[in-house]
Formats: C-alpha cells, structure tokens, sequence
C-alpha cells in the first residue's frame, strides 16, 4: 500500500514537471552581451535556423577570471513544455559539456573573459529534428547561470505572408496585420485545425509572438490565414540608436563623454513620440552590432561603457514603470533598463553598461501587472518598418513532438491595403 502510494505521488509530481510551460532565465549582471544567433545572420535573440544549420552563442563574464561554463540542449513542443523525445532522440553527441572556446579581454579599463560555442562541433555533432529548443548555460556549481529559446525549421511547405493594413478603422493606422499562406504540395497536413499551429514573430521577439491561430479556408493544398484582428500586432515607431565605436567622440546621438574608471557616454535627452507625426529612421529593428573603430578583435578589444539615457515624458505614468527596451537583452525589461525620474532635470534618467557597439533602443511603459505598453512613449504607426517570421509547427496524428515544417518572412515596407 505505502509502494502504491509513494508512486502515485511520484508520478503526479513528474507529470506536473513534464506539463510545466518553460520560461528563459534571464544572465546575472556579470554576464552581458549574450548573442545567439544563426550562421548568416547578426544577433536576433531568438533565432530560426535550417535544420543542419550552424548555431553560435558568444557571451562575456565580467568578473573576468576565467570561470567554467557548460552548455545542454533541451527539446520542446509548441507550447514550451519538454518534450517527450528522449535526448539521443534529438540530439547527435553529447552535451554538458565545457565551453572551451574563451579569450581574456586585452587593453581594456573592464576585464572581461569572453566566450564562444557553436554547434554542432566535435561533442555535440547534430540537432536530428526540427523544433524548439532551448540551451542553457550552467556554472561548475551546476548552478543554472541564463537559458535561451531558438527553433530549428525543415522546409518541408512553402509559407507565403504578407503585411495588411487593420480591416478595423480604429487601428487603420496604428496596426499591422499579417496574412499568410501555406502550401503543401509533398506533405498531406491531415486535420490541419487540428495538427497545424502557426507562430508569428515580429522582429524575432517570442515575447509578443501570435500562435494558436487556425486555419480560416483550406483549398487544395494550401491552408488560407486572412484574419484581421487575431493576427494583427501594434506597429511601434522606428527605433532609437547610439553608436559608441569611436570611444572618446561626440556624435549626432552622443552629447557628451567623459572618462572615470569606465568611460561614460551621455545621449542626448529623448522626448516622446507618442503624439509626433511619424519619421522615417533606419533601424534594426531592436537589434545591435559589437564593433569597435581600430581594434583587430572586436569581441576581446572593445570596451565596456556607461550609456547614459535621459527621456522627457509628459504623461502620467499612473503607477507604471519606464524602461528602455531592445534585443540587447533579449527585450527583457529588468532593474538595469528601468528608467527613474530626477526631480532637478524633470528628466527619466537611468544609465546602463554596454559593450562598444551600435545598439538600437526605444522607451516602454511596464504595467503594474507586468505587461507592456511599447507604444506609450514611442507611438504606434502603421508605417513603421518591422520584419515578420511566421513558423509552422505540425505534430502528425501519433506523432511524439511538433516539428517545425516551414517559414516564411515578410517586411512591412510593403504593407498594402
């Protein structure tokens, strides 16, 4: 009886692990400039690569002495629960296993040790299936230290999107909707209502990802999506920059720069957007490039400076908190972006360290229950260039996990009616 019931016991708390949604774990303030990325493509957070495809993951530990790093890969299903596949299932090799990859920082005010993994390589060989995954990067406590989300596709069908204007007249000119279109001429989707299940991106970020959106008409083949609400995502403005490459010069966006133990780099102050006609600026959308004006070595000779932000904001925050925003923390609002007000500038002020590089940022507004408002500071305007992902996920009837069988790209530069 008491075997019985220990194991009843057992298997509740292991199904209860097994159904647990995953969430990323955010690096501590010793680790910084986490970039994840694909092999042809600049860091983008979460990225989506090939099936046999390259992945990267370079990193710096400002301490700076040297500390051991181990990497696993997990696999998971649509909604970011484990998946039921057994390690050797989706994975080729070995993981947990050292980084070895890591460089020293040289000539710099901050020491930093700097590191680099790719995969595959000589112990983890291969990603075998499409999905999601996820890497996470443990101490040699075995301490978890930060995770991040990537998805690996097939192109199995052919993913046509394209960018609309809001049916609705009251968000005609602050909304982008997002059609699409899957073909599948070499795959049979049985009951896609069913085994299908879309996800949108925009600008790569899974933290406003559209997902669990069905099929509206099915044709032939081709599985029809021409929503207007249920697909539709806020336009935001173009983003701000800083270019801090050449470290003791003034530019159109740094007003001033002075030398201490670290250098620091003083914006010029910010206004709200919210209310302002909208202006073309070119960005990248959210994300940030490492580079420094002569060094042989980017990634070990680049310094570490402090960005100063200075924001006037008319309106009411009622409760909310300012942040700035972007992929260079994987648009993780946390107590480094929070913005605090000074009563003798009248100014939200904060200052936060970045590695020598352009970077793109934008203000938002996080809710008292933790949602955000990336349009209370900045705007939302259907003109605004952003870039859209959309991946299709299918798990066959029986089938164990859910793959990732297509995806498809669009930009809003060619929104149409």
């Amino acid at each position: 009886m008491n075997r019985l019931f220990f194991l009843m016991v057992f298997l509740c708390f292991t199904g209860s692990a097994i159904g647990q949604v995953i969430k990323e774990t955010p690096p501590p303030n010793y680790i910084r400039t986490v970039q994840l990325f694909g092999e042809n493509s600049t860091n983008n957070g979460n990225p989506v690569i090939p099936i046999n495809g390259m992945l990267n993951l370079t990193f710096d530990d400002i301490i700076g002495d040297e500390a051991d790093y181990y990497y696993q890969i997990q696999h998971y299903d649509y909604d970011w629960k484990p998946t039921q596949l057994s390690k050797n299932e989706y994975l080729e090799g070995l993981d947990d296993i050292r980084i070895m990859n890591y460089q020293n920082s040289y000539n710099t005010l901050q020491p930093f040790s700097h590191y680099e993994l790719s995969i595959p390589n000589q112990y983890t060989k291969a990603l075998k299936v499409s999905g999601n995954y996820m890497i996470k990067i443990f101490n040699e406590n075995e301490e978890l230290v930060f995770s991040r989300k990537f998805m690996i596709y097939e192109a199995k069908v052919s993913v046509a999107p394209v960018v609309k204007r809001a049916r609705d007249l009251q968000f005609i000119d602050t909304k982008q909707v997002i059609n699409f279109t899957v073909e599948s001429p070499n795959l049979l989707l049985r009951n896609p209502e069913q085994t299908v299940k879309p996800l949108i991106l925009q600008n790569n970020n899974l933290k406003t990802a559209i997902k669990n959106i069905k099929p509206q008409y099915t044709v032939g083949d081709q599985l029809i999506y021409r929503y207007d609400m249920q697909t539709s995502f806020w336009g935001g403005n173009e983003y701000l920059q800083f270019d801090t490459k050449d470290l003791r010069a003034t530019t159109a966006d740094i007003v001033r720069v002075e030398a201490d133990q670290l250098y620091h780099h003083y914006l010029n102050r910010d206004i709200a957007r919210a209310n302002n006609p909208y202006t073309y600026n070119p960005d990248i959308n959210g994300g940030f490039v490492i580079r420094q004006l002569d060094a042989e070595d980017v990634d070990t000779e680049s310094e570490y400076t402090w960005i100063h932000f200075s924001l006037k904001n008319p309106e009411p925050i009622n409760g909310g908190k300012l942040h700035i925003y972007g992929n260079f923390n994987n648009f993780t609002p946390d107590n480094s972006t929070a913005l605090n007000y000074n009563e003798e500038t009248g100014y939200y002020e904060t200052a936060r360290l970045f590695k020598q590089g352009y970077y793109n940022y934008k203000y938002i507004l996080v809710n008292k229950d933790g949602s955000l408002d990336e349009g209370f500071v900045s705007g939302n305007y259907d003109e605004t260039e952003n870039e859209y992902r959309v991946l299709i996920y299918y798990r066959e009837i029986g089938g164990r996990y859910d793959r990732i069988i297509g995806m498809g790209m669009t930009n809003s530069k060619n929104i149409s009616n």
